[in-house]
């Protein structure tokens, strides 16, 4: 790892303490669990995966990786933490996933090494924990092929979100570890879609996630004020 890899060490070593956890559907990933098939399903309404060469960029321990190569994909996850990378590669071999593979990479050396290499490319709750998320937008541009499409997740940044992100979801129904996430490295919806525009892509769709703590429900809807997603594409040639 080179000094100016675009990643917090203490992020790293946040989720790398909790990687053997990544895998427990009633653990500390409980949300992401949770919220894998609206995001599945909401990736495949915009670009159907079966067939297509898919980069996950902050794969993690693999959720969202191992579910799209379920659906047909060829999917490479990529991560820094060392860590969450293993616990990806054991679930793929205990699992049997097919067609997926994991590397220790930055995005912006891979998109050196690979550009215009994948026909999706998926960023999920990954921007808000590194210090220059616009060089993770730009990167991920670099390494669609024309024609591919890239997508976002991340948390918005107003007085509600940090009610809800952090005073709520981490101090008062322990829905993740406290510390998870900083309000300063929250992303407004316009800052990211500016971040796309200034990388060439075209922002074609955006979709707020809800949840009720009461019926520990989660669905997409018009509301982008805290958790929401953002659909792009890099034109064709």
């Amino acid at each position: 790892m080179t000094e100016n890899v675009n990643a917090d060490p203490a992020e790293l070593a946040k989720f790398s303490e909790l990687a053997h956890r990544w895998w427990d559907a009633d653990g500390e990933f409980r949300p992401l669990h949770q919220i894998n098939p609206l995001r599945l399903d909401w990736i495949g309404q915009h670009r159907p995966l079966a067939g297509q060469c898919v980069l996950d960029v902050g794969c993690g321990g693999g959720i969202l990786s191992d579910s799209m190569a379920r659906s047909g994909a060829d999917v490479l996850g990529i991560d820094l933490a060392s860590k969450a990378l293993r616990v990806a590669k054991l679930h793929a071999l205990e699992a049997q996933t097919p067609r997926v593979r994991y590397r220790e990479i930055s995005v912006e050396a891979l998109a050196q090494e690979a550009p215009t290499s994948f026909d999706v490319v998926t960023c999920m709750e990954m921007l808000e924990h590194v210090p220059d998320p616009q060089s993770v937008v730009k990167a991920c541009a670099l390494l669609l092929k024309p024609g591919g499409w890239a997508f976002f997740s991340t948390i918005n940044r107003n007085p509600k979100s940090f009610v809800q992100a952090i005073v709520g979801a981490e101090y008062i129904l322990g829905m993740l570890p406290r510390g998870t996430h900083e309000y300063a490295k929250f992303i407004q919806p316009s800052e990211l879609a500016a971040a796309c525009r200034s990388a060439g892509l075209t922002v074609v769709d955006m979709r707020g996630m809800q949840y009720n703590p009461i019926t520990a429900r989660y669905w997409l809807s018009s509301d982008t004020s805290v958790n929401y997603l953002l659909a792009t594409t890099r034109p064709a040639a």
